[in-house]
């Protein structure tokens, strides 16, 4: 995990997220990316309110980019179903995202950042001696 860490790291890096993902452990890392995804959303919503559609799709855009870092970051082999549920979930995510962009949708937005933020929970509530090294959303 930890050479995957870092790349998740300098993805990171690259969209802006924080300065402080190199430090990151594995778990933060990944509530790192929930943050990230849902400061997005909340942007994009902002951007149809103000009526502001170039910044709305690129605050949609990385939205999409970071849930599917989440998804690239699922254990399959570990995971097994629940791997497999939220891949299918996350994959829903970004079909959803994708028709909020375009029909400028703020609803739809509201429901991504209601589901994301139950995964988010979930996750935020693993207890600290199960967040192992190889730990993954």
């Amino acid at each position: 995990m930890h050479g995957s860490s870092r790349h998740y790291a300098e993805q990171y890096r690259r969209t802006g997220i924080s300065a402080s993902v190199a430090e990151a452990d594995p778990h933060r890392l990944i509530a790192l990316l929930f943050e990230g995804a849902a400061q997005r959303i909340r942007l994009a919503q902002g951007c149809i309110a103000r009526n502001d559609p170039a910044r709305k799709g690129k605050a949609i855009g990385e939205a999409c980019a970071i849930i599917g870092h989440l998804n690239g970051s699922l254990d399959h082999e570990a995971g097994g179903d629940l791997a497999a549920n939220l891949s299918a979930l996350y994959d829903y995510l970004v079909r959803r995202l994708t028709e909020a962009n375009l029909h400028n949708d703020a609803a739809v937005l509201d429901e991504v950042l209601q589901l994301l933020g139950e995964i988010e929970s979930a996750w935020n509530a693993i207890p600290q001696s199960q967040r192992t090294a190889g730990a993954t959303s």
